[in-house]
């Protein structure tokens, strides 16, 4: 199994074939929008921007399982994010991460890359997991690396061959 044999659920209740992204660069990130780290939306949208005509994408997944900072439904997350950050990368359905209900492309993402001191459970919201144009989950990044922390990783593996 490979992050593109996974399948995704997408707001409105339609799943999404990761597959679609083949041959991109993803970040994919687990979002809330109560969040300290919730500022780092604008960090994702500028390197989406930078970067989307050349080949990478972002994945947002938002999560309530920290401190419940994400309360909201489909709608008022996609709201939030549009109004206050000018989201324009595709947000995922409301998921769990961690736990006997969390997603399995989220359950893979940490087989691949683990955490701080090797711990594979995700630990806060606005983790990040860089995936290479081939599918391979080359890094996982805390909530404490900025977004724009990670433009020369991205640069460097959209100049590698799909």
């Amino acid at each position: 199994m490979g992050v593109y044999d996974y399948r995704v659920k997408m707001p409105g209740g339609r799943e999404e074939a990761m597959s679609e992204h083949a041959g991109k660069v993803l970040l994919i990130v687990n979002t809330a929008s109560k969040c300290g780290f919730t500022p780092q939306y604008a960090g994702l949208e500028k390197l989406f921007k930078k970067y989307g005509d050349q080949g990478f994408e972002v994945l947002a997944f938002p999560c309530n399982q920290f401190g419940e900072q994400e309360p909201g439904d489909e709608e008022e997350i996609k709201n939030f994010c549009s109004l206050t950050y000018d989201v324009s990368f595709p947000l995922a359905a409301k998921i769990d991460v961690n736990g006997k209900d969390e997603d399995p492309l989220w359950h893979y993402l940490k087989q691949q890359q683990a955490g701080l001191m090797g711990s594979r459970g995700i630990k806060w919201n606005f983790t990040k997991f860089l995936v290479d144009r081939k599918g391979n989950v080359v890094a996982r990044h805390g909530p404490q690396v900025k977004p724009e922390a990670l433009a020369k990783d991205i640069e460097r593996l959209l100049q590698e061959p799909v």
